[in-house]
C-alpha cells in the first residue's frame, strides 16, 4: 500500500447540495464514510455534473476505499483536520488525517467556487506521511537557535 496516491482534478462547473460550503460537504463525505467508505466517494463526486467524464478513475477510487476493510486495515478510529488552506475567496484546500488501526491515511479535498456556487475541484488520498514527517523533521527546518 506503500506510496498509493490518487490525485482527480476536475474543472467543474457543477453545483455541491445547493450552495453548501466546502466544510459542510466534508462533513456530509465524512459522516457518510463511517457507515460506507464506497458510497460517500460516489457521493461526494455525484454532486458534480462533470464526473461522468472520469467514471473508470471514480470507480478505483470507490475500489481503493472498499478496500479499507477492518481485517486490512484494522478499526477505524475517525478523521482530524491536518490543515485548511484558503488559497483565494473561490479556492480552498482541505486536509485530513484518517485513523486506522494499522496506519494513518490522508485525504486531501480541494473546492473551487467558479460563480456562487462550490464545487468539487479534486479529491486525493494518500499514505505517504511517513516521508513528510521524516522530512519536516530535518534540521534544516528546526529552529534550533530558540529557547
Amino acid at each position: 500500500m506503500k506510496n498509493l496516491l490518487i490525485v482527480l482534478l476536475i474543472s467543474t462547473s457543477g453545483t455541491l447540495f445547493a450552495q453548501s460550503g466546502p466544510q459542510n460537504l466534508i462533513d456530509t463525505f465524512f459522516a457518510t464514510y463511517e457507515k460506507d467508505a464506497g458510497k460517500a466517494v460516489k457521493e461526494l463526486y455525484g454532486t458534480n455534473k462533470w464526473t461522468e467524464r472520469i467514471k473508470d478513475d471514480i470507480d478505483k477510487i470507490i475500489g481503493t476505499v472498499n478496500g479499507f476493510t477492518e481485517s486490512y486495515m484494522g478499526e477505524y478510529y475517525g478523521y482530524e483536520i491536518i490543515t485548511k488552506k484558503k488559497f483565494a475567496e473561490s479556492f480552498e484546500l482541505y486536509s485530513y488525517l484518517i485513523k486506522y488501526d494499522r496506519q494513518p491515511l490522508r485525504f486531501i479535498f480541494k473546492f473551487y467556487k467558479p460563480n456562487d456556487k462550490w464545487v468539487l475541484y479534486s479529491y486525493a488520498l494518500d499514505d505517504n506521511l511517513d516521508d513528510e514527517i521524516q522530512e519536516a523533521a530535518k534540521l534544516y527546518y528546526l529552529e534550533l537557535d530558540k529557547d
